[in-house]
């Protein structure tokens, strides 16, 4: 564990962000597209209704300088989040507020894996289907956010914002309930 870097250097620091839920434009997903199309061929909407809304990546994490696949997740999300509701307050402009903040693309995916187990972009990537509970398999919110919960997926409720701690804490908070 002595291998792990502990700094909260941005270089060292895996920060992302989550998409925010919007309204998408139906007409713009093709039906079941996730099955029937490469992550390379899919638009934009297609691509942003991939995201189950989960937080997960817009939590401070620690990544090993040396192996990119050793993560230690904390429960600090980042100063945009609404640490209640899981979702960023400024998921349209929030790179104007958080410049590190990581775009998510199909480029940059390969070197991601530090993302949780669940997330249907990594998934997607390694050949595995989406959770069962996903909103593209459910259709349904509600049972959705049961399913997540069932499955102990998404930081509503159990992160705090990097605002209110002290960036020396930060190490003190790592959780074990983020798989990758």
């Amino acid at each position: 564990m002595s291998d792990i870097s502990r700094t909260l250097d941005t270089k060292h620091t895996a920060r992302a962000t989550a998409p925010q839920p919007i309204a998408h434009d139906e007409r713009a997903i093709r039906p079941q597209f996730w099955q029937h199309y490469a992550l390379n061929e899919l638009n934009d909407e297609e691509w942003e209704a991939l995201c189950d809304g989960c937080g997960t990546c817009c939590l401070v994490k620690f990544l090993d300088d040396d192996e990119d696949d050793i993560v230690e997740y904390t429960d600090v999300a980042c100063k945009l989040m609404n640490c209640s509701t899981g979702h960023c307050q400024h998921y349209e402009t929030r790179q104007d507020y958080v410049p590190e903040c990581i775009q998510l693309t199909m480029d940059n995916l390969p070197e991601m894996m530090w993302l949780p187990a669940h997330c249907a972009y990594k998934r997607l990537y390694q050949g595995q289907s989406l959770p069962d509970w996903h909103l593209l398999i459910t259709e349904d919110a509600a049972k959705t956010r049961a399913g997540m919960q069932a499955a102990n997926v998404g930081i509503a409720g159990r992160c705090i914002s990097e605002q209110s701690i002290d960036e020396d804490a930060m190490e003190m908070r790592i959780v074990n309930w983020v798989t990758t």
